[in-house]
């Protein structure tokens, strides 16, 4: 099983369709998964059509997919996006200031760092080092 964490904590899934791979993205269905080494310029003919792009975090510490959340947002992407893996509350500022709405992380991930440590993060829109500089 797997957690959903947004800006007012941990919440079920409610997608209900299926997510497909990028390589299948002609039987998409409103979804889609780009792994860390997809080029999301491969969806540009398809972005208008998707509801869902879930982009996969390998490790804590790999942000490729932290430019492909910007690169989709930047391309016009105006759906939901997701980060799916071991993301940690940590960064969940940072991947909401790129353009990722929601992360998909595992239960064991959930269970060690609790809705509250992501939810102290919740406030990122106004918590940043630019809005400290504009005021």
């Amino acid at each position: 099983m797997t957690v959903i964490v947004t800006d007012t904590g941990f919440v079920g899934e409610d997608w209900n369709a299926p997510i497909v791979a990028l390589a299948d993205i002609a039987a998409h269905q409103g979804a889609v998964d780009l792994s860390h080494t997809d080029d999301p310029q491969a969806l540009s003919p398809h972005l208008a059509d998707l509801k869902l792009i879930r982009v996969a975090f390998p490790a804590f510490n790999d942000g490729r997919a932290f430019t492909i959340a910007r690169r989709l947002r930047m391309a016009g992407f105006t759906g939901r996006l997701r980060a799916l893996g071991p993301v940690i509350a940590d960064q969940y500022a940072m991947i909401r200031r790129v353009g990722f709405d929601e992360v998909e992380i595992p239960d064991d991930l959930a269970a060690r760092q609790p809705a509250s440590q992501w939810a102290f993060r919740a406030n990122w829109q106004d918590h940043h080092y630019q809005a400290r500089l504009r005021a």
